[in-house]
Parts: structure tokens; sequence; C-alpha cells
């Protein structure tokens, strides 16, 4: 595990002082050592810099920047099938000097060019430069677990783990992207390939750029695209069969995350999906896996007891820390240093705290990201289908309706909770009859109508995955195709940022068990009936997990793994709001419309029924612009 970065400066005015302090920018993720080196070439100056957090093989043949003939990669993740691909590649010829999966990604793409990347189980993003072929080339993983930026603009590209290594040269212009800013607002992340930044970009999971030096010419390949396997006709299994197929490719996904030289944790939350990676990883170990929890002393928000209670029964080493709101006051203002990139998902203060907790002890930690995702524990699913399920004349008239009335004007309902954002988005969602648009706005926390009443500054609708339900055909129904979206919008742009961030700020390792494309290629071919039975959200995997634990100690209502923010903000954070939503001071910045934002900032703090969530957004736009504009 480790953070790259690097340049391909045509302009020739990069050197390895620079490639120093942008590799050296992300020190956080790789403590344990460093690569920086610079190769002139007839073209370009081009740039590989390195910061090495050792898991696999700690001796110094880890090293990278790595060669192979004419061959240099710059490498950051976990192939963890590197031993089979391996002995593959031993038999083809090849001889390797490390014990490390860098030294067989190099070989692997020497045998078989960009083929490669279908051999590889794991995550990952790296560039890999071909001096024969005057070609460099930056892949990412199929799911996104790792991630990859790109920044392009004068003749001067640049790559890199983390926004902040851009800052450290020269001909990054860091512009605010206000289409990207609208997007956080509304979603709270930024969906790929946008980035807050002009000229700057994601690359997205499952593609590859490949970069001419000749030309220059940089070009976005897909390798592997999750609706592909939506798209494929539904398997035809029997609950038995689908229950004993996912068990076992269960039970290899997670192993394979196992695979360190170094002591590996898991973060336990008690729920299905935390709960199915302990429980099949400790069941046939002698020795006692260890896991992590963050509490909150706030009851309607801490899942500490029911973790611990499913600890004791897998027979855990369980350690939990009680988290309270002058530690996230602590924690809030670094968030823009560890998150380079506006996000506020509401569960970043304890996702940062349990990494802090597990990096005493262990160097890797396994989360349970993507199980509801891949299974359909999240109601949306359901909600979004609900809605849009009435004839399509009555949704279309009761559209209609509602856009004779300002919501804020309507007696009663307008002192409703959130009444003006809901109302919103159910005249979209009838007027559209699409479950899609359903979601899109079920995940939304301010629209794009209201972004235009909050922000002073013009900005575009852009497209994101969200937008892209007509590439899904027919062999997937709307609770497949609405699964398929969030595995590209948030699961990658949301969970995988929030755990990547969070535990590379400490040095630890976080890997996605429940990620394996193999998972997600044989559930995605599964009928929906197998994922949401009679109303049971996530009905496959709670028969998996029923197999290793007794229904009684797992059935509860879902609690979502956040912090108590709504208490808080309203008690002992409240000068947080009062500070960097100020009314003068907004007015002197120019971005967004003070009257307005006060208003509804006051309405929140006098207890009025407003959800926190869109000035949390606000907050930590504000907080981050301070720290990187």
């Amino acid at each position: 595990m480790c953070g790259i970065a690097g340049f391909i400066d045509y302009n020739k005015r990069s050197d390895v002082e620079i490639l120093k302090k942008m590799t050296d920018a992300m020190l956080h993720r790789g403590p344990d050592d460093a690569g920086y080196e610079v190769y002139d070439t007839p073209n370009a100056q081009i740039g590989f810099g390195q910061r090495r957090l050792s898991i696999m093989d700690l001796s110094p043949l880890g090293h990278q920047p790595m060669h192979f003939e004419h061959l240099s990669i710059d490498f950051n993740g976990e192939i963890y099938n590197f031993k089979e691909i391996r002995e593959e590649l031993i038999e083809a010829g090849y001889k390797f000097k490390s014990d490390c999966d860098t030294e067989v990604i190099l070989k692997a793409f020497d045998c078989w060019g960009m083929d490669s990347v279908h051999k590889f189980i794991g995550m990952f993003a790296y560039v890999i430069y071909d001096k024969k072929a005057e070609k460099v080339y930056a892949v990412r993983d199929r799911a996104g677990v790792k991630p990859l930026y790109w920044y392009w603009k004068n003749d001067c590209f640049m790559f890199t783990s983390e926004l902040k290594s851009f800052h450290e040269h020269p001909s990054f212009h860091k512009e605010i992207n206000m289409d990207a800013a609208a997007l956080f607002l509304q979603y709270s992340y930024i969906p790929a390939p946008h980035s807050i930044f002009k000229s700057t970009r994601k690359l997205l999971p499952g593609h590859f750029l490949e970069i001419d030096l000749k030309t220059r010419e940089i070009n976005e390949k897909k390798y592997w695209d999750v609706f592909d396997y939506y798209n494929k006709p539904k398997l035809k299994l029997s609950d038995v069969e689908a229950i004993e197929q996912a068990d076992e490719l269960m039970k290899s996904s997670y192993e394979y995350r196992m695979v360190a030289d170094v002591p590996v944790g898991v973060f336990l939350s008690g729920g299905y999906d935390s709960t199915s990676v302990a429980a099949l990883l400790q069941t046939g170990r002698s020795t006692k896996i260890k896991t992590f929890t963050i509490g909150f002393h706030e009851s309607q928000f801490n899942e500490a007891e029911e973790a611990k209670k499913i600890a004791e029964y897998l027979g855990t080493e369980h350690t939990e820390y009680y988290c309270t709101s002058t530690e996230a006051e602590d924690i809030i203002p670094d968030i823009p240093n560890i998150y380079d990139e506006p996000f506020s998902d509401n569960s970043v203060v304890p996702t940062i705290l349990v990494s802090r907790l597990a990096r005493k002890q262990v160097t890797v930690a396994l989360s349970a990201d993507g199980g509801d995702e891949i299974f359909a524990g999240y109601n949306k699913f359901n909600q979004s289908v609900g809605f849009t399920r009435y004839p399509a004349i009555i949704q279309k008239i009761l559209a209609g309706g509602m856009s004779l009335f300002n919501p804020e004007h309507i007696p009663y309902f307008n002192k409703k909770y959130n009444f003006e954002s809901r109302y919103i988005k159910m005249q979209e969602i009838w007027r559209t009859q699409s479950p899609a648009v359903a979601m899109k706005y079920i995940n939304q926390y301010i629209t794009d109508k209201e972004c235009r009443k909050y922000l002073d500054v013009a900005f575009n609708d852009v497209d994101t995955a969200f937008e892209h339900s007509h590439k899904l055909n027919d062999n997937a129904d709307w609770i497949n195709k609405l699964l398929a979206i969030d595995y590209k919008t948030f699961l990658v742009d949301n969970n995988l940022v929030k755990v990547d961030r969070a535990t590379m700020s400490v040095s630890l390792e976080g890997r996605e068990p429940m990620l394996d494309h193999r998972l997600i290629e044989f559930l995605a071919q599964l009928p929906s009936d197998l994922k949401i039975r009679n109303g049971v959200n996530k009905w496959l995997l709670k028969e998996v997990v029923h197999k290793y634990v007794p229904k009684e100690k797992m059935e509860r209502p879902k609690m979502p793994f956040i912090a108590p923010l709504t208490v808080w903000f309203r008690d002992e954070l409240r000068k947080l709001f009062l500070e960097y939503l100020d009314h003068d001071r907004l007015k002197k910045e120019g971005i967004f419309d003070a009257d307005a934002v006060v208003k509804l900032r006051d309405t929140y703090l006098s207890g009025g029924k407003v959800t926190h969530q869109k000035l949390w957004n606000m907050l930590i736009f504000q907080i981050w612009k301070e720290r990187w504009m």
C-alpha cells in the first residue's frame, strides 16, 4: 500500500525536487520507504514518485519505482493472487528477485500487455512507463478502491493518489470547478470523473489511460464494467445453490484479503456486512482475529453494544472506544487535510477514529463496505421502485398539480421536516416516472434547484453514472439496475473514498473483502428476488451469515454508522456554523447566497425541521476552501 505521484512534463520544467515535494505530501500513505526518479526522454520529463507502506515483502527488494527491461512502474495497492500469477510467469520463463506483487505486475505487463490486468484480484492504481513503445499507462482497479487523479493543462500531465500532491507542482492551477462544487453540495461527495479543480479528473474504475509521448494524446479506455454483468441473462439457481456459491466466493474473497506480512484486523459494527467478514474469517481459525468498534454515548447512534455481542459469540479479540463531541470537534478542522477534496459523509468522524484505534495494533484493516450495494441493503432501492409504481397517467397528474404550488407557502406542511426538498424531489420523480431518477434524488441532500438558490455563482448540470440507466438492458430489472448505478456512484466516490483516506491518514491499509470482482460478477447475474425477498433486504447475505451466527443474534433494526451530528451541531458544535456560515464572511467570499444560507442555518439552530446534512455540506466546503484556496 502506497501513495504515488508523478508527471509527464512536455515543457521540461520539472525536476526531482518538485517530484519529492509532490510525493512527500503523502508521507502518511507510506512512511516506510520512498522513491523518486525522473526520466529524461526526447519528448518529455517523466517523474515517478512513491511513498511505501510495507505490507508484502518488507525487504528493500520491494522498493519503487521498480524496473524490468524497458518498463518502469509506480504502484499503489495489493494484488492478492500474485503468487499464482508469479508461478504462471515462472513457467513462461520469467525469474523473480523479490516476493512482492509489484514485480509480478511489471513482468505480467511485459508478458501479456494490458491484458494482464484481467488476471489481477486486488485493489490497485498503477502507472507504467514503456520506454520502447514511448507510452505511459495509468490503470485503476475495477471497483475503484484505490484512487487515481490526473491533471492535464498547458502540456503538463500529472497523476497522484491524493490531490494535495498537485499543489506542490508550480504548473498546477487551482481553480474551483463550480460544476463539481454543486455536485458536492447535492451529494456530499463528487461523483467521478469530476473533481473539485478544473483540468483535473478522477480516472474511472475499470479504466486505464494510454498516453502517447510522441503525439501527446491521452485516451481513456475501459477494460471492465459492472454493467456488463448486470446485462447478462440471469442465472437459474435454487436458493440453496445461490447461498452455497455466495458463501464459497465470500470465503475466497475474504481469505485473499488476509494475505500480508503484517498484523491484520477487522472493523466490526455488528451488522450483517461486517459480521460476515469477521464470522467467515474467524470460523476454523485457532488464532483470534482482532476486531475494532467505535461507540457513542448517544444511544440512538450507538452500535458498540451489538458489535461486542457478536465479537463475544465469534471469539474475536475485540477493542471498542466511545467517541465524544469534543473529539469530533478536534477532528473536523483536520478533515480537509485528510480528504483534500470536499467530502462530508456523516460517518467521516467515526471512520477516522476507528482507523486510529485499529492502527495501534494492526497495519491492515478489513472493512465491509460494499455489502449494501451488492446485496441490496439500502431501503432507497425499495423506495425508488415504490415511488414510481403508480400508473404513468397518475404520476403525470400528480407532478402537474404539484407545479402549481410553491412548497414554502403550503400551510402546515411547510413546517414539516425537510418539506421543501422532499416536495421538489417527488415532483421530479413523478414527472419522469423513473426509478433511476428517484434514487438520484434520494441520494441528494440538496437538489440542483436548491443549489441555484444557495449558490451565488453559475454552474452547469454535468453527466454522472446516475444518468446511465439507459445503458442497462432488460436482463436487469429495476432493483438490479439501481444496484449497478449505486456501485458506480455512492460506493466508489463516497464509501471507498471515506475508508481509503481515513485509513491512510494513519498509515493503515484498508481492504474491502466484499468488493472482489468475482463476487460482484456472480451477484450481478442473480435475479433481484435473491437480494430483496418479501420486503427483506439483503436476503441472500443474511442466509449466508445465519450459517455462522444465529438469526436471533443478528435481527435488529439497521443502524447507519454515523456520528450524532444532529445532536452535537445544535449544542457543542453550533459555533462552527456561526463562524464559517457567517453572513458577512459569505457575502465577502461571493460563492454562497449569504441571505439564503444564513436563513437555513438559523432555522436549523433554532430547532426547525431542516436536515443538518445541508449545512454540514456547506460547512465542510467552507473549511476545505479555507485550507486549500
